[in-house]
């Protein structure tokens, strides 16, 4: 019997480690920054935010594959500094953000893609529509602890995506030949992760 506790206890051990690395945070929207750039008149870029969002993940650190992404985004906060251009932005040309008020991102898998280096798939939901789209994604920054006692972490990732495919495809010629509103559409995250 002794020997059986002994076994045991050995076992719970060895174990116990392996149930810790999967840990599971939230994003500290007020150290993260949701961007996109699109190009406008064939000259110039135009950029803009979200100002409100929020998310959780799951990082498993011994295995980095395993980990899990959520995100969900209030559409009616963009912001490009133009609040006339916000307007239209939000209205049925564009995101319809009365009709569709938040666009979402869940996770499906992620592949390691060189040091430090992650391919990050996932569904993207917007205006209705949902998409497979895959992010170029930076590994999960090593634990910190800040002032407060909160422990952070942080990420940033990058895609470009084609707004049409999500049924964005407003648009208007211009006499020197082109369109107002490039279909691309680069965007660009970080994140601050909090430790629940």
């Amino acid at each position: 019997m002794k020997r059986l506790i002994i076994v045991f206890a050995v076992a719970l051990i060895s174990v116990l480690p392996a149930l810790g690395l999967a840990s599971d945070w939230g994003i500290d929207a007020d150290h993260s920054t949701i961007q996109f750039k699109v190009r406008h008149m064939m000259v110039s870029n135009v950029r803009g935010t979200f100002g409100k969002f929020s998310g959780s993940a799951t990082l498993d650190d011994k295995d980095i594959t395993k980990s899990k992404f959520a995100a969900s985004i209030e559409t009616a906060s963009i912001n490009t500094g133009v609040a006339k251009r916000d307007e239209h932005l939000k209205s049925p040309d564009f995101f319809d953000a009365a009709k569709y008020p938040t666009i979402t991102f869940v996770s499906k898998n992620i592949k390691k893609a060189g040091p430090n280096k992650l391919k990050l798939t996932g569904d993207l939901t917007m205006h209705g529509v949902t998409k497979e789209v895959t992010l170029d994604m930076e590994e999960p920054a090593a634990a910190v602890k800040d002032p407060w006692g909160n422990i952070k972490r942080g990420t940033s990732a990058t895609a470009t995506i084609n707004r049409k495919d999500f049924g964005l495809t407003w648009n208007a010629p211009i006499e020197s030949g082109g369109v107002v509103v490039g279909e691309d559409v680069n965007i660009s995250i970080d994140l601050e992760l909090v430790k629940k």
